[in-house]
């Protein structure tokens, strides 16, 4: 299977429009080497001509436009088969209004996550009133074929955040697990996620790609920047550094993983400065911070 990342930044992208902590700074001055980033998705094929997204950020017309294997291969045709949510944060599904130019939307999610893009939010109605939007539901442990790629979605912890999906239930936010058909092979996709609980590394075990929550550094990151009142435990995120953290959890001799990617990385994560300790420390772990446009194989 191929993946895609188009976008490995948290909401807001990297630099904010409206922030100036210290990376943001950079990439708008210069002064420190930092890459600029859009807003968090993948696109995921089986064979480099069907493809699928994972989330639909605001960002998606620019990724879109960025992505050759993503342009039209006829007036109006498109490789672009489907979307799939984690949850319905306006942050992954703002950009299902700019698909709307399209014979319809074919859009997998939760049943938690369709209620709030209507209830919540009303976003799926807007859609439908520019094109049809055509529901898969998706059950959390119940896999799905795309034809030649399989997928299972399966829960992580995020807090009671409204912005999730409703409820308390099954299905508020997923990531997914994806299988190549043919070759066995498998990537995770884990934008977001409070605590890797066991039941969430269970899911992760083996995987031969990780592609994980890299929110914040810090947990109290925003708040020692002044920039917010909440860690990221408060909002549904857990954070990388020191121990506890994902890095740490995640480079324990028991973990049986491949290569481990950072996305949704926060414009406010010092990891995101490519000469800093941060990135340092991760890069001697052996793992990457995630970048736009990077291609992976699996």
């Amino acid at each position: 299977m191929r993946i895609r990342i188009l976008g490995s930044a948290a909401g807001g992208g990297f630099p904010q429009w409206n922030c100036g902590c210290p990376g943001c700074r950079a990439v708008r001055d210069g002064s420190r080497p930092a890459t600029p980033r859009t807003q968090s998705s993948i696109a995921i094929s089986p064979d480099g001509r069907r493809w699928w997204l994972v989330n639909a950020s605001p960002d998606v017309r620019t990724q879109l436009a960025d992505t050759p294997a993503l342009h039209p291969v006829s007036d109006r045709g498109t490789p672009l088969q489907g979307v799939l949510l984690t949850d319905a944060e306006i942050d992954h599904t703002l950009g299902l209004v700019l698909l709307r130019e399209g014979g319809g939307v074919t859009l997998h999610a939760t049943a938690s996550t369709e209620r709030t893009l209507r209830a919540g939010t009303g976003l799926l109605d807007t859609l439908e009133r520019f094109c049809p939007v055509r529901w898969t539901p998706v059950d959390p442990g119940v896999p799905h074929d795309l034809g030649g790629l399989r997928y299972r979605a399966f829960d992580v912890p995020t807090g009671k955040h409204d912005r999730f999906g409703t409820g308390t239930g099954s299905g508020r936010v997923v990531g997914y697990r994806f299988t190549d058909t043919g070759s066995g092979r498998s990537a995770v996709y884990l934008p977001g996620v409070q605590e890797l609980t066991g039941a969430v590394l269970d899911e992760l075990d083996g995987a031969d790609l990780l592609l994980v929550d890299g929110t914040t550094w810090h947990d109290d990151e925003l708040v020692r920047l002044g920039l917010a009142a909440k860690t990221a435990h408060d909002m549904g995120h857990l954070h990388v550094g020191g121990p506890g953290g994902s890095l740490d959890v995640l480079t324990r001799p028991e973990r049986r993983l491949g290569r481990v990617v950072y996305v949704h990385v926060n414009n406010t994560n010092p990891m995101l400065l490519e000469d800093s300790a941060e990135r340092a420390e991760v890069t001697a772990a052996g793992l990457t911070v995630g970048t736009d446009g990077l291609e992976l194989e699996v």
